[in-house]
């Protein structure tokens, strides 16, 4: 075993998923912290700034989503890579988890074998991400991925994470025909299970906020990004 300075925090209010989660990813090298509850959480990845978060969405105090939206404001934490615990696989608990600002879910009961495999897909995606262009200029509009920021004629638009990804990768190739399975893969991981809906509830959100005509549906296909 290789100690790496990868470093994930751990959160859940269960002190045995924190023992059994914690031992499998140590095994792997990975440096492991943990915290018992959202606002411990907060605090501890201030203090740790940890590559990769696996929390719990069910804890008591202050809950995995509301936990997820504070640190999704702290500059610091812009490239965190956050993934959910939970036993709950329905569409509309896994939507309302990447608006929060989540990157992924991995489902209870965990399967050790299957935990290190998402956490090294995981951290490949973190790793792929740091090797992107900073910045975009697409038909006037200011796409920023350090800083998550799109400004629109003067004017900044705040976006989840999850859509601010699909926003970036449209359109860093525009007039491309982005498949529905790619952009699952690319944004969502293709390890990571979501329902059939997700990718055109976050459409319609880009649409609402920065253009109803910028984003083409090609049915059956996918979508594309005109200027």
């Amino acid at each position: 075993m290789k100690k790496t300075q990868t470093k994930i925090l751990l959160v859940d209010d269960e002190p045995d998923i924190l023992e059994i989660v914690g031992y499998n990813l140590a095994q792997e090298g990975y440096q492991i912290v943990t915290a018992s509850n959202g606002k411990d959480a907060i605090a501890k990845a201030q203090k740790e700034l940890p590559d990769l978060i696996i929390m719990d969405v069910m804890m008591a105090e202050m809950d995995g989503m509301e936990a997820c939206e504070h640190i999704r404001k702290i500059p610091e934490l812009n490239n965190v890579i956050i993934t959910f615990l939970t036993a709950r696989s329905e569409d509309y608990s896994q939507v309302a988890g990447f608006d929060a600002g989540a990157d992924d879910y991995i489902t209870k009961p965990i399967k050790p074998k299957l935990l290190v495999s998402k956490v090294k897909a995981l951290l490949r995606r973190l790793k792929e991400q740091e090797v992107v262009s900073d910045t975009l200029n697409v038909g006037g509009i200011e796409i920023n991925r350090e800083e998550y920021k799109i400004i629109k004629g003067n004017v900044e638009i705040a976006l989840p994470r999850k859509e601010f990804e699909l926003f970036y990768l449209l359109a860093s190739k525009p007039g491309k025909v982005f498949k529905r399975d790619e952009i699952l893969d690319k944004v969502w991981g293709n390890e990571v299970v979501v329902g059939g809906r997700t990718i055109d509830v976050h459409i319609r959100k880009l649409r609402e906020k920065i253009g109803e005509d910028l984003f083409k549906t090609i049915k059956g296909v996918g979508y594309k990004f005109e200027v």
